[in-house]
């Protein structure tokens, strides 16, 4: 699962026997990859649309592991353009009712961080050490705002202790993790403190991309047969 086209087009390539169903506004690839079925999609930017992408996923079409691949934006000083950071848990910075006494990024029965499923993270440690590529990890927060403002960011990390933002993570964790299904979210970072000028970020989205979408099939050819995303 992606939240952009260009980010499953990479995986669109390798996977075989595709069959495109659409339901729910959106389209879901079927098809296979290392002997293992797989259910490709992208869900559109945001909350709302990662959280219905991703529910569909499992209950329409009964994954029963979701591995999710994109983009982010560093704020932590150690991640630069390029990096791949694997997400240990992940919370809603935009979520706010402290006015009646509740921490940042919390509701009644709900949690500020959702963790992401351990053997996943030890399978993606795996890969990266096989593939000589530097997988780092960290706290990853989420919202349906593109934060620009360097106070915001400098509040969003000092709060949450965050490494980086994107804007669908989160949402996916609270599906995953209310109907008990493995989750697993990688993402490149596309901006960071250190950022050039002339940065091309379309360049780096295909380029990023690929990356990710090699990282994630090699973590599914390792998926023992029952756990296939």
């Amino acid at each position: 699962m992606g939240a952009m086209p260009e980010e499953i087009e990479p995986l669109l390539e390798k996977i075989d026997d595709i069959c495109l169903t659409e339901y729910g506004a959106n389209r879901y690839y079927i098809g296979t990859y290392a002997g293992k079925e797989v259910v490709v999609a992208y869900s559109k930017i945001g909350k709302v649309f990662a959280s219905l992408t991703a529910a569909m996923l499992l209950e329409k079409f009964g994954c029963d592991t979701l591995l999710f691949s994109g983009v982010a934006g560093a704020i932590r000083e150690d991640l630069h353009i390029g990096d791949l950071i694997m997400a240990e848990s992940l919370c809603q910075h935009d979520l706010d009712i402290t006015a009646f006494g509740h921490p940042y990024g919390y509701v009644p029965e709900g949690k500020v961080y959702v963790p992401t499923d351990e053997k996943l993270r030890a399978l993606a440690r795996q890969v990266a050490r096989e593939k000589g590529i530097e997988l780092k990890e960290g706290i990853i927060a989420t919202g349906d705002q593109f934060i620009a403002d360097p106070e915001r960011k400098a509040w969003i990390a000092e709060t949450f202790n965050a490494a980086a933002l994107e804007m669908e993570g989160a949402a996916v964790a609270v599906v995953c993790d209310a109907l008990e299904v493995p989750f697993f979210v990688l993402r490149a970072i596309s901006d960071s403190a250190d950022m050039e000028a002339g940065f091309d970020f379309d360049a780096f989205l295909h380029k990023s991309a690929r990356i990710s979408a090699d990282f994630i099939l090699e973590m599914v050819r390792r998926l023992p047969d029952g756990d296939n995303d």
